[in-house]
């Protein structure tokens, strides 16, 4: 995958991921990824999935400091 690429095809983001690109259209169907549609081919912006990815870690490391305060 070229380091430049703004639109990444599903087996690029498998890739860029390391999961199955099943779960990748799964995760795009369910609207659990940034992604849309052209004719029945899925596209993800390489933007909005760095910004998912950064949501997501900071989604964990802020639940598990609150863990961290309610378990001692």
């Amino acid at each position: 995958m070229s380091k430049d690429k703004e639109i990444l095809t599903t087996k690029e983001v498998a890739e860029y991921l390391h999961i199955h690109p099943l779960t990748v259209h799964r995760y795009a169907r369910e609207g659990k990824i940034p992604a849309f549609k052209i004719g029945t081919d899925w596209r993800f912006h390489k933007k909005y999935l760095d910004k998912w990815i950064r949501q997501k870690l900071i989604y964990n490391i802020q639940n598990k400091e609150s863990k961290k305060t309610i378990f001692g």
